[in-house]
Order: structure tokens, then C-alpha cells, then sequence
């Protein structure tokens, strides 16, 4: 995919060690936020819409009490050029920053935007704010403190299980933990949560129904940036998606009923409606009703 360089006064971007580099692997309108959340609540998940507006209203002030912390003291274009893989990140996020938020201007919603950070793994143990974090947890999003932790040296282990070398299979996990984001920033998290909670015999369904709703919007953002898209670039998305589905990564050990991702081939489809589509309304059609 060919991305555009990154430029970093319109990204935030940090190491988990508030220093050092990147631990260098071999390589060295808005759909959701255009519903009122509470409406969501009531309409998808027949909650009660005025427990939902008091649940949003909470999650908001903890968030103006909880913002990301500022990436300071590190040198960002150092750390987004310290190997491929990195500078690959640092491009996606750069990206999927101006597609997003002019996404949300589209929805009239411009002033609700606010980026994420990027932090990379130089530890194999960090803290976050949502508890410890390990490299052996692979790339997640954080939504205590807004912020994405990715060990790059997971991308090596990605093209083993995919098959794939290529570089839209691993900006294809950036967009996909940005798209956690997203949900974060709309309320959609907290609506599912809110959910989860109030219908434990549906966790599960709930959980990978946001999961596949992360997958779609990280087709969108593809999508949205087709003049970009090269050759093979969909079969290594494809291939990368089917890798890490749950009845793939578990041999078939896990039920169903316990998936918290969705099987590859729900994976494939969600990233294929995305990409096809370049419309989040889509996404949030197919994966938020129930």
C-alpha cells in the first residue's frame, strides 16, 4: 500500500519505556457516531434509554478526566524510522488520522475527534492504564489512556501464520486496533460493555460482534484510500484476517460459544465489506444489531 510519509507534528507516537526504540523484528454520516448513543442502546441492545445517557455522560467526564499522556521527551521521527516495520505504523497511523477525522467532519462531528497515540513495545512488561501489558499479548488498544502498544516483532509472527510478507497484512492490524479507537471515541465500547453486562449469556456474541465491527472499519479505511491500494494488497488482508481467526489460532479446540474474535472466515467477510463498501453505515448495519 502506498502511504503517503508520515508527518510527525499530526501523529503521537511513543516507545512503553517512555524511551528507547522499537523492540526490531527480522525486518528491521459517521456510522456509529452519527447515532445517538442512546438511541443505539435502546434500538440494537434494548437497553434503557435513560440509563444508557447516564452510562454515556459517566464514560464522558472520566474521559476529559483521563486523556492520553502527552508523548514528550522522545525523539518520534527516531522512533518511526528505527526499522520497516515501525516507519510502516507511523505511516498507517498518519493516515488513518486524516481519514477519520475528515470521516468525522463528513458527520458533522469534527470537534468530537481526537487522535490516538502509538506507543511500541521496549520492554517485553509495561504498564498501561488498563494494567499490565506484555509482548506476549500481541498488538491491543487501550481505552483507559487512548492508546495503541504494538511489539513490531509481532509482524514476523504474522507472516508465519499468513503466509504473508507483505506490508498491507500488518497496517491492516494498525487500522484494525484503530478501529477500537473509533468505538472508543462514539461510545460504542461502552455500549457494548453496557450490554455485555446486562446479558452475560450474549458476552461472547457481543464481544466478537465488536471485533468484527473493528475488522470492517479497518476495511473502510482502505477503502476510503483505494488510489493507494497496490496489487495483492486485498489477498494479504484476506490472508492475514483468516490467520489469526479464532477456530484458526485454537485448531478447532475452542467452541463458539467461547470465540472472542470471530472465525476467519467471519474475519475475511468483515474486512472484504469494509474494503468493498469504504462505508462505516455498512459496518454498523451488519455488526451492531442483534
Amino acid at each position: 500500500m502506498r502511504l503517503n510519509p508520515f508527518d510527525t507534528s499530526k501523529i503521537q507516537v511513543g516507545t512503553t519505556g517512555g524511551r528507547g526504540r522499537p523492540r526490531v523484528g527480522r525486518a528491521g454520516g459517521l456510522g456509529c457516531g452519527t447515532i445517538v448513543i442512546a438511541a443505539l442502546g435502546y434500538f440494537v441492545f434494548g437497553l434503557d434509554p435513560m440509563e444508557t445517557a447516564a452510562t454515556v455522560e459517566g464514560m464522558q467526564q472520566g474521559q476529559q478526566q483521563t486523556q492520553s499522556a502527552p508523548v514528550g521527551g522522545e525523539d518520534e521521527a527516531a522512533i518511526c524510522n528505527s526499522n520497516q516495520y515501525a516507519q510502516e505504523s507511523c505511516n498507517a497511523l498518519y493516515s488513518l488520522n486524516q481519514t477519520w477525522e475528515a470521516r468525522f467532519q463528513e458527520a458533522g462531528l469534527g470537534s468530537a475527534f481526537r487522535q490516538p497515540t502509538l506507543r511500541f513495545a521496549t520492554e517485553r512488561q509495561f504498564n498501561t492504564a488498563c494494567g499490565p501489558g506484555s509482548v506476549g499479548m500481541g498488538p491491543f488498544y487501550c481505552p483507559a489512556d487512548e492508546t495503541m502498544y504494538i511489539d513490531v516483532g509481532f509482524y514476523d509472527q504474522l507472516a508465519r501464520m499468513a503466509g504473508e510478507g507483505g506490508d498491507f497484512a500488518r497496517l491492516y492490524v494498525v487500522a484494525h486496533e484503530y478501529a477500537h479507537h473509533v468505538q472508543t471515541i462514539t461510545g460504542v465500547s461502552d455500549q457494548i460493555r453496557s450490554a455485555q453486562a446486562q446479558n452475560p449469556r450474549l458476552q461472547n456474541q457481543l464481544q466478537v460482534r465488536m471485533e468484527l465491527h473493528a475488522d470492517c472499519y479497518a476495511g473502510v479505511w482502505a477503502g476510503r484510500n483505494r488510489n493507494a491500494i497496490e496489487p495483492g494488497d486485498m489477498e494479504e488482508g484476506m490472508n492475514a484476517a483468516a490467520a489469526i481467526g479464532d477456530d484458526t489460532l485454537t485448531g478447532g479446540r475452542v467452541s463458539s460459544e467461547n470465540f472472542t474474535h470471530g472465525t476467519s472466515r467471519q474475519r475475511v467477510e468483515a474486512l472484504r465489506l469494509g474494503m468493498e463498501t469504504a462505508d462505516d453505515n455498512q459496518c454498523d448495519a451488519t455488526y451492531l444489531r442483534i
